[in-house]
C-alpha cells in the first residue's frame, strides 16, 4: 500500500490577539503606565468637574485668611490673597491638559504634513524644510518661546503657539524618518501602480505607520509643553491673573515664601504627577512598540 508523498496543508489562522492589538492597549497591560492612564483619566474629569469639585471659588479673596496653614476648611491652606489653595490646584488641571493640547494642536498641524510630504516626495522641498527644522531645533526652547512672545503679547495662546512652533521640527523629523522607510515599501508602489493620488497615499497608506511613534513622541512632548507652559507662567508671561495655573501659583509661593514656606507643594506635586504621568504612560507605549517589532 502506497502512501502518498503529498501533505495537506492547514491555511494559516489569524494573527495572535497580542500581534493585534494596538500599542496603548498593550502598555495598559502593564501596571506603571495603566495607573498613569488612571490619574490622567482621573485628571480630566477634575478638570471637568471643577466647578462641582473645588470647595470654594478660586478666585474668591478672604483677606481675613491670608497665608493660613493648612486645616479642615483649607486642607492646602490659602495663598497671600486668601484663596483657597486646593480649589485653585484643582481648577489648575484645566490649564494643565489644555495647554498641552493647543501646543500639541499646533505642532502635529505643522510637523506631520510637512514630514510626510518631505518623506515622500523627497527632492528640493524635502531639503529645505529639513534645513528649516535643524535651524529652529538648534534654538534654545525658552528663548523662541519668549521671542514669539514678544511679538504677539503674553497669554495662554500665544505661549501655546510659541511652544507648538518649537516641538514641530522635533515632530516633523519622526514623522520624516518613519515615511522613508514606509516610502520604501512594495504597496506604496502598488498603490501608485493603481493610480493613488499623492493625497491618498500620505492619509490612507502612509499615516496608519507613522501614528504609533507619533502617539509616543506626543505623551513625551505633552509633560515638556506643560513644564514649559508652568515655567512661563512661573515668570509672568503665561495666563492672565487671577486665573488658576500651577506655574503662577508656584510664582506667587515662591514670592512669599517666607510667609507660607507650604505654599510651593500643592500645586508643585500636582505638576511633577502630570508630567511623570505623561512621561510613563510613553515610555510605555513605546516598549510596547519595540515588543511588537521584535516578534
Amino acid at each position: 500500500m502506497t502512501t502518498s508523498s503529498l501533505e495537506t496543508v492547514e491555511p494559516a489562522g489569524p494573527a495572535p490577539r497580542t500581534a493585534r492589538r494596538d500599542p496603548l492597549r498593550t502598555a495598559l497591560r502593564r501596571p506603571l503606565p495603566l495607573i498613569a492612564f488612571v490619574y490622567l483619566v482621573l485628571l480630566a474629569v477634575a478638570a471637568l468637574a471643577a466647578d462641582w469639585i473645588a470647595p470654594y471659588d478660586p478666585d474668591v479673596q478672604s483677606l481675613g485668611e491670608v497665608n493660613a496653614e493648612p486645616s479642615w476648611a483649607h486642607p492646602f491652606g490659602t495663598d497671600q490673597f486668601g484663596r483657597d489653595v486646593l480649589s485653585r490646584v484643582v481648577f489648575g488641571a484645566r490649564i494643565a491638559l489644555i495647554a498641552p493640547l493647543i501646543a500639541l494642536s499646533a505642532a502635529v498641524l505643522v510637523g506631520v504634513p510637512a514630514g510626510i510630504w518631505a518623506g515622500l516626495r523627497r527632492g528640493w522641498l524635502d531639503a529645505v524644510a529639513g534645513r528649516v527644522a535643524d535651524t529652529l531645533l538648534s534654538l534654545p526652547g525658552l528663548v523662541v518661546a519668549l521671542a514669539v512672545i514678544a511679538v504677539l503679547g503674553p497669554g495662554l495662546w500665544n505661549v501655546m503657539l510659541a511652544i507648538g512652533i518649537l516641538f514641530a521640527p522635533y515632530l516633523f523629523r519622526i514623522v520624516r524618518g518613519v515615511t522613508l522607510d514606509v516610502a520604501a515599501e512594495t504597496f506604496i508602489d502598488s498603490a501608485r501602480a493603481i493610480g493613488c493620488g499623492t493625497g491618498r497615499i500620505m492619509w490612507v497608506h502612509i499615516f496608519p505607520n507613522v501614528a504609533p511613534p507619533l502617539l509616543v513622541q506626543i505623551n513625551i512632548l505633552m509633560g515638556i509643553s506643560l513644564l514649559l507652559e508652568a515655567s512661563l507662567s512661573f515668570l509672568g508671561l503665561g495666563i492672565a491673573p487671577p486665573a488658576s495655573d500651577w506655574g503662577s501659583m508656584l510664582g506667587d509661593a515662591y514670592r512669599n515664601q517666607y510667609e507660607a514656606p507650604l505654599a510651593a507643594f500643592p500645586p508643585g506635586l500636582a505638576l511633577c504627577i502630570t508630567v511623570l504621568a505623561f512621561n510613563t504612560l510613553g515610555d510605555g507605549i513605546r516598549d510596547a512598540l519595540a515588543a511588537r517589532r521584535g516578534r
